[in-house]
């Protein structure tokens, strides 16, 4: 299997400044892209950002190298990655570009594409961007040089989309919910949909600056929300990442919901109304409780590797609808070509209303495993995993565990990581299992 130089589970990503996350290559990369993508035919890109500083330079790199390539370019500004994705297949364009890291801090930034169908880019071309990049840059005719406008009324075209999601008499003005955009893309969208809906929306974490993306706030971190809902004695909360592709939700007693929780409630009531297609997809990190709780509704569970690219994978592959990981990444393609945090808290709050249940009522017919996950950061170029005392470990917890339980060990594919995950039914065997385990893994470094 060919390995890949530059593109990771979620397109390039890395330090800003660090090769490959350099104007240089980052240049050259929107030229490579654009020949690979358009060829010689030509056409328009969409280049969308989140609101991390360096995205000014790296747009205006993008627009360079796309231009000297024959495309065209509408910029979108600051837009959740899912509508980018929308926007992508509304304007039929070429291809869609992102500049974000997602949940990762401001200092970290990257590159990733939208095919003309809203879909992330196969292996295979991926593979042709990265063999194109090794060519020399060469620039099209001056009279065959593309122009680049800014799309100014993007925001509304997917504010639109996204309440379309959901039934039209669907009406969101029983409902105070508090927002956590952390400072991140969804912060001018977000807020809009949910108060044009008709609820009483209170907004935290949408003031970026350029440096606070994730800071403490949204998925990643939701703290904050979970106490501004008691404070506030919200209805829930809900809370985005830096692009706003991922959702994490919390209930009116400050309680976090993940996105295993969620996506149980939205394939529930898919089931109830007669809309879930197949099964549902989830991944190696998906809880226990999830599994079970699938298999009592008689709807059928499988596993991807870590990644949306990998539950999408699954999806296409049985022909289902509905897939997602507990980092609150939830794919529905019933709505959307690639995971929506906005569209996917739409689907829940529509099941909120339709039962007429709270959110932990909805969340509470799914009982969770315990499950403890510790985030052990790599040196460069360690391989933790192939170290013997690793093993080792690995293999004596797997044994207290028993048939009750599970380890996971894997780097992270966006992130020098390794995470270990340890789930069982007795909560203390489990975090000890995972605490002697992470030890092990920091010495192996």
């Amino acid at each position: 299997m060919i390995q890949r130089k530059y593109f990771g589970t979620d397109g390039v990503r890395g330090r800003v400044g660090e090769h490959p996350i350099t104007p240089e290559f980052v240049l050259k990369l929107g030229w490579a892209a654009g020949k690979v993508l358009a060829g010689d035919e030509g056409g328009t890109v969409l280049i969308g950002k989140d609101t991390r500083i360096s995205n000014y330079m790296f747009e205006s790199c993008l627009e360079a190298g796309l231009i000297a390539a024959g495309l065209s370019i509408k910029l979108l500004g600051p837009m959740p990655t899912p509508g980018i994705a929308y926007l992508t297949r509304a304007f039929r364009a070429k291809a869609g570009i992102v500049i974000s890291a997602s949940h990762n801090p401001f200092y970290d930034n990257g590159i990733k594409f939208f095919s003309a169908d809203g879909t992330k880019l196969a292996d295979e071309v991926e593979l042709q961007i990265e063999a194109m990049l090794d060519q020399p840059l060469t620039t099209v005719d001056s009279a065959r040089l593309g122009k680049c406008v800014r799309q100014m009324d993007a925001a509304g075209r997917y504010i639109e989309f996204c309440k379309s999601s959901i039934p039209a008499a669907t009406s969101l003005k029983s409902l105070k919910i508090v927002l956590d955009c952390a400072h991140g893309a969804t912060y001018h969208v977000a807020p809009a949909v949910f108060r044009e809906l008709g609820a009483e929306v209170i907004v935290i974490g949408d003031e970026p600056n350029g440096l606070n993306i994730n800071e403490q706030a949204g998925s990643t971190h939701p703290e904050a929300l979970q106490a501004r809902v008691v404070a506030e004695q919200a209805h829930l909360g809900i809370a985005f990442d830096g692009d706003g592709d991922r959702v994490m939700m919390v209930d009116h007693e400050g309680r976090l919901v993940d996105g295993d929780e969620l996506l149980y409630i939205i394939a529930r009531d898919a089931k109830i109304h007669g809309r879930l297609q197949g099964g549902v997809v989830g991944t190696l990190m998906s809880n226990l409780g999830l599994e079970l709780a699938f298999r009592e509704l008689e709807i059928p569970f499988l596993r991807a590797k870590v990644g949306d690219r990998y539950v999408m994978e699954k999806l296409k592959e049985h022909g289902w609808l509905l897939g997602g990981e507990s980092s609150g990444h939830i794919i529905c393609l019933n709505a959307n070509t690639t995971g929506d945090g906005i569209g996917s808290a739409l689907q829940v709050l529509a099941a909120m209303v339709q039962s007429g249940a709270t959110l932990k009522e909805l969340a509470g017919g799914m009982s969770k495993c315990p499950q403890v996950l510790i985030n052990v950061r790599l040196t460069p170029g360690a391989k933790p995993l192939e170290h013997e005392r690793v093993k080792s470990a690995v293999r004596e917890q797997e044994a207290r565990l028993g048939d009750s339980g599970r380890v996971l060990l894997r780097p992270s594919g966006t992130e020098p990581l390794v995470r270990v995950m340890v789930e069982g039914s007795d909560a203390a065997l489990v975090q000890d299992c995972a605490e002697r385990i992470a030890e092990a893994v920091r010495a192996a470094l």
